[in-house]
C-alpha cells in the first residue's frame, strides 16, 4: 500500500516537473500544423492534413486523418479523393473544372531568339515583371473544364487570354466555382496587364457559359476587389467586395446577387469580413472577423428583398481566434481555433448551448507538458484621447515582484489585425518562455475597432500610429515589474519599417531593434516593390509629385532613410532574397546605413527565402539569430 502510494506522489510529481518545460524554436518547429480538408460525403467525419517539419529533410511532409465529427480517435488515411464531395466536379458529375498554366507571352530571351537557347535574359515592355517571389516569365494561370471521363481534352476558359485565374500570388480553387445548374463556371481574374495589373486592384468575378462559350463580367460596376464566389444552397451567387480600386485594406462586403440585385449583407456593419459560408438552410451566412484584438465568429440573416431588417451578430466571444469555418452538423458549426499558446485545432461550436467543444488534438499533449505564457488586455489612452486595446503577453510562472526585459511588438499589414494568432516565427509563447514580456498594441490601422481606425494608417505611417506605440511602451513601462532599461523593438514587414522609425525618434527609450524585411527608404520602395497600387494609395503618390504634399510628407518625414543621424541603438536587419514587395535593396540601404554610422548591427540575408521564412531549417537559424541578438543587446 505504502509502495502504490509512494509511486502515485512521484507520478504527480513527475506531471508537474513536465508541466514546468518551456517553449523552445525546436519544440515550436515539432509542432503539427492542421489544414482541414472538408467534412466528409456522409457528414460523419472531418477530413483533415497535418503538416509535419522535418528538420533533416528542411521541408515540411504531411499526413491525412479522419475523425469522427463529434470527437474520439483520429485515424490515418492514405486518400482522401473518395472520402470528400469534389466542388471541382460539376452538380451534374458531368464535367471537371480545374487550372493549368499556360505560356502565352514572349518574355525570355529564347523566346525571341530561339537559336540562343542558352541565353539568360529577361525582356519586359511593362511592369508586373515580377510579383511576391517569382517573375513574370509569360506563363499565367488558366481555368480548364473537361468532360468527367478518361481520355475527355481540356477546353481553356480564357483561351489566348494574358491573364490569371486562379490570382497570383496565393490564388487556388476558391477562385472559380461551377454554378449550380452546371451551365456556367463563375471564375475571380483581374484582366489587367504589365503596368496597368501592377496599379489596380480591380478584380471581378466573371461568368463563362459552357454552352454559348461567352463570358460574362458579373461585377463590373466594382472598382476594387471582387473575390470568393460561392452560391448559397438557393443558388443565389455570393462573393466578398471591396469597392475602391488600388486599395487591398478596404472595408470586405459579403456581396449576396438575389433576383438581379446585388444586396451588401454587411453595408451598415463597421467591420470587415474575412471569409464566409452559408447555412445549410440559406437564411444566414456565417463569418469570420476581427473584434477587439480577436477573430470571433458572426452571422447575419438574408432577408432576400423582403421589409426585415439585416442583422449582424456577433456569436462567440473569448481570447482566441476563430481562423476558418468548416462547416455545419446539426446544431454546431466546425472551425478551427487557436490562440496565443496553442496553435491552430479543430473545434465545434454549439450554436444553442454557446458551448466549444475540441475535436482535434494534434499538439494538446506537447502543450500540456509546457508551462505557457498569459496574455492581458489592457487599454491604453492614446495621445489624441482614443482608448487603445494593448496585449500584454507575460512569461510562464510570471513574478510580479521581478523585472522582465520587454519587447514592443510592431505589427506589420500595416493594416493586417493583431489577434489572438499564433505564428511559427513572430511566435509569443516563444518569446514569452525566453523571460520577455511582449507589448502587442492595437495601434492606428488595425482591423477589429472599426473602419475609421483601420483607415488611419494610409498616408499617415510616421504619424498618429508611432504616438500610439510609444503611448502602450510607456504606459506598460509603469509597472513594477518592467524593466525600463532593457526595452527592445521588433516587428516585420511595415513592422520592420516601425523599427526603423522608431529607432530616429525614440529618445533612448530602447535598447536594440530587430527588422525584417521592413521598408527603410519610402522613395526606393516605391521605385522597386511590385503592387504599385499599395503604394500609390498608402503612401498618397508617387515621390516625383512635387506638388503632392500629401505624398510628399511619406517621401520626406515619414521616410526613416531621413533619420539615420538619430540613430544611436544596435539593430538586427533579417532579409529575405526573394522578397520582391519590400525588396533587398530595403535592408541593404539601413544594414549598410547603420555600419557606416558605427552602429552595432548585424544582417542576415535569406536567399531562398521570400517575405515570409518557410524552410525548417532556414526558420530555426532565424529563432536561434533571434534570440542570441537579443541576449547580446538586451
Amino acid at each position: 500500500m505504502k509502495k502504490t502510494a509512494l509511486l502515485i506522489i512521484l507520478f504527480i510529481i513527475s506531471l508537474n516537473t513536465m508541466a514546468q518545460n518551456l517553449m523552445t524554436p525546436e519544440i515550436l518547429w515539432e509542432l503539427g500544423r492542421v489544414t482541414v480538408l472538408g467534412i466528409s460525403k456522409d457528414e460523419k467525419n472531418i477530413v483533415y492534413k497535418v503538416g509535419i517539419p522535418s528538420i533533416d529533410e528542411n521541408k515540411i511532409n504531411s499526413k491525412n486523418y479522419i475523425l469522427p465529427i463529434g470527437g474520439g480517435n483520429a485515424t490515418e488515411v492514405k486518400d482522401t479523393k473518395e472520402l470528400l464531395k469534389d466542388k471541382n466536379t460539376s452538380p451534374d458529375g458531368a464535367y471537371i473544372v480545374y487550372n493549368e498554366e499556360v505560356k502565352l507571352n514572349k518574355i525570355l530571351g529564347k523566346d525571341f531568339y530561339p537559336e540562343l537557347e542558352k541565353s539568360k535574359v529577361q525582356i519586359y515592355d511593362g511592369l508586373d515583371y515580377r510579383h511576391w517571389d517569382k517573375w513574370n516569365e509569360g506563363v499565367f494561370n488558366h481555368v480548364f473544364f473537361r468532360e468527367n471521363k478518361e481520355g475527355s481534352v481540356g477546353i481553356d476558359v480564357l483561351k489566348d487570354q494574358a491573364f490569371d485565374s486562379p490570382q497570383k500570388p496565393f490564388g487556388g480553387d476558391e477562385d472559380y466555382v461551377w454554378a449550380p445548374d452546371s451551365k456556367s463556371i463563375f471564375y475571380v481574374c483581374k484582366k489587367k496587364s504589365g503596368t496597368a495589373y501592377a496599379t489596380s486592384t480591380n478584380t471581378d468575378v466573371y461568368e463563362y457559359n459552357l454552352e454559348t462559350k461567352k463570358t460574362t463580367n458579373r461585377t463590373e460596376g466594382n472598382l476594387g476587389y471582387d473575390t470568393h464566389p460561392t452560391f448559397s444552397p438557393t443558388g443565389n451567387l455570393t462573393w466578398l467586395q471591396m469597392k475602391r480600386d488600388g486599395y487591398e485594406a478596404d472595408k470586405n462586403d459579403i456581396i449576396v446577387s438575389f433576383k438581379g440585385i446585388n444586396i451588401n449583407l454587411t453595408a451598415n456593419w463597421d467591420g470587415k469580413a474575412d471569409s464566409f459560408k452559408w447555412n445549410p438552410d440559406g437564411n444566414k451566412v456565417y463569418f469570420v472577423a476581427a473584434i477587439d484584438g480577436t477573430k470571433q465568429l458572426f452571422e447575419v440573416n438574408f432577408p432576400g428583398l423582403t421589409k426585415i431588417a439585416i442583422r449582424v451578430g456577433q456569436i462567440t466571444n473569448g481570447d482566441f481566434d476563430v481562423d476558418e469555418i468548416v462547416g455545419f452538423s446539426g446544431n454546431n458549426i466546425i472551425v478551427t481555433r487557436s490562440d496565443m499558446n496553442h496553435a491552430s485545432e479543430i473545434y465545434s461550436y454549439d450554436l444553442k448551448k454557446k458551448a466549444w467543444k475540441q475535436i482535434s488534438n494534434v499538439n494538446t499533449a506537447t502543450y500540456n507538458s509546457l508551462a505557457l505564457s498569459k496574455t492581458v488586455k489592457r487599454y491604453v489612452t492614446t495621445t489624441d484621447g482614443k482608448k487603445m486595446l494593448v496585449w500584454l503577453i507575460l512569461p510562464p510562472n510570471f513574478d510580479a515582484t521581478k523585472k522582465y526585459p520587454t519587447l514592443l511588438y510592431c505589427q506589420g499589414g500595416p493594416q493586417s489585425a493583431l489577434t489572438q494568432f499564433y505564428s511559427f516565427r513572430w511566435n509569443f509563447q516563444l518569446m514569452a518562455a525566453n523571460g520577455y514580456i511582449i507589448v502587442a498594441p492595437n495601434r492606428r490601422g488595425m482591423p477589429g475597432h472599426g473602419v475609421e481606425w483601420n483607415e488611419q494608417i494610409s498616408k499617415d505611417w510616421g504619424g498618429q500610429v508611432m504616438d500610439d506605440y510609444l503611448s502602450a511602451i510607456d504606459d506598460v513601462s509603469k509597472e513594477s515589474y518592467v524593466d525600463k532599461t532593457r526595452l527592445g523593438c521588433i516587428g516585420a514587414s511595415y513592422g520592420g519599417y516601425s523599427a526603423f522609425y522608431l529607432a530616429g525618434i525614440h529618445n533612448n527609450r530602447f535598447k536594440t531593434f530587430i527588422a525584417h524585411d521592413g521598408v527603410f527608404n519610402t522613395v526606393s520602395m516605391y521605385g522597386t516593390t511590385e503592387e504599385v497600387f499599395f503604394n500609390n494609395w498608402d503612401f498618397g503618390g508617387a515621390y516625383w509629385e512635387k506638388d503632392n504634399t500629401i505624398a510628399q510628407k511619406t517621401y520626406t518625414k515619414f521616410n526613416p532613410a531621413n533619420a539615420v543621424e538619430k540613430w544611436n541603438t544596435p539593430i538586427l536587419i533579417f532579409q529575405g532574397g526573394l522578397d520582391y514587395r519590400v525588396p533587398i535593396g530595403q535592408g541593404q540601404e539601413a544594414f549598410q546605413a547603420a555600419q557606416l554610422r558605427g552602429i552595432k548591427s548585424r544582417f542576415i540575408y535569406f536567399p531562398e527565402e521570400n517575405h515570409w521564412v518557410l524552410q525548417p531549417q532556414n526558420a530555426l537559424v532565424w529563432q536561434r539569430e533571434f534570440y542570441k541578438w537579443l541576449k547580446e543587446t538586451l
